[in-house]
């Protein structure tokens, strides 16, 4: 890809870029959202019918034409510009959430079909097809067991009191657990299923 760079002093000549966006780095999804931003901002829609966090983005429509025109405006404005949407990665999650099937018919873009799934995971999240979050609370379960797993120099250590090591566990569990989930439909079944898991993790 060939960019220019805008200064003060105008703009430099075109220079080849080979290299996309660094895993780890700080600086560089900052950057990649600026320019992204700046490619899309005649398309973007509003909050929640569209969501993006450097190269993960979300698409949503009511209907199944509105999704597939909405991508193919995505692929017009970046492909010209050197960006490539993933067909292999590109997930197509159909909700119904009010029991309401959608409408038939199958999700594409430039002729390859969107693969249909019942759920898939976004920024840590796990969102199904229903509106369940047994899977994501699963999930996160597992990923408060591996963090205390790594704690357990503290925790299993002797000379440290429990008192600490309970305030240890708390945080621990609360902060893996319920990143995220302040739009949780959350039934009182997995509410003490938590409470259970969180005291267990405890004593």
């Amino acid at each position: 890809m060939k960019i220019s760079v805008r200064t003060s002093t105008g703009d430099t000549k075109y220079f080849l870029v080979n290299i996309g966006l660094h895993k780890g780095s700080e600086f560089s999804p900052f950057l990649f959202t600026i320019v992204m931003d700046e490619l899309t901002r005649e398309i973007e829609d509003e909050v929640p019918w569209y969501m993006l966090f450097a190269d993960d983005i979300v698409l949503i429509d009511e209907t199944r034409e509105g999704l597939n025109d909405k991508l193919e405006n995505w692929r017009h404005t970046l492909e010209p510009k050197g960006f490539r949407l993933s067909r292999s990665k590109t997930e197509n999650l159909r909700c119904g959430f009010s029991g309401v099937e959608g409408g038939g018919g199958e999700v594409t873009t430039s002729g390859v079909v969107i693969t249909r799934v019942d759920k898939f995971k976004y920024l840590g999240l796990i969102l199904e097809e229903r509106g369940d979050i047994d899977d994501d609370i699963n999930h996160r379960i597992r990923v408060v067991c591996q963090k205390l797993k790594n704690a357990s120099r503290v925790v299993c250590d002797k000379k440290i009191p429990n008192r600490l090591k309970g305030k240890v566990c708390r945080i621990v569990f609360r902060l893996a657990v319920l990143y995220g989930a302040e739009c949780w439909p959350i039934k009182k079944t997995q509410v003490q299923r938590l409470k259970v898991t969180e005291m267990r993790m405890i004593w």
